[in-house]
């Protein structure tokens, strides 16, 4: 979800500009619209921002993509567009050891891109160059 500490949030960025990593735990909700929905043997209600489990108000679990995390990181840390980008795609490949692969858009590597538009919202999905999702 988006649980970001308030205190030192500024300097975040500026302190790990090469090694912070974005990442999100949503469960399979995630791009559900409002309302009530049964994932597995539990009912869960979309509110907003949060994942409930029916009829409290106790949290079932992150709905945050990525692109939420990611806007929401640069609107807090006021870190740049780039160095956002990079702390959900390079740094993450670059922890894995799959920066030959992923994180990049290096000659041989997979290809696995979004666009974005200037809000940071994804518009596309591509997997190894080819468009498998548009909004």
């Amino acid at each position: 979800g988006v649980r970001f500490c308030g205190s030192g949030r500024q300097g975040l960025s500026r302190c790990l500009p090469t090694g912070l990593v974005l990442v999100t735990d949503a469960i399979t909700a995630m791009g559900l619209p409002p309302g009530r929905h049964t994932l597995g043997q539990q009912v869960i209600e979309i509110d907003g921002l949060n994942a409930y489990v029916a009829g409290t108000k106790t949290l079932s679990g992150s709905i945050a993509t990525m692109d939420m995390c990611v806007r929401h990181f640069r609107q807090a840390s006021g870190c740049t567009v780039e160095s956002a980008l990079e702390a959900a795609s390079l740094h993450p490949a670059q922890l894995l050891g799959l920066s030959h692969q992923k994180g990049t858009l290096d000659y041989g590597t997979d290809a696995d891109f979004v666009l974005l538009d200037d809000a940071l919202n994804v518009r596309s999905t591509y997997i190894a160059g080819e468009q498998v999702w548009e909004k």
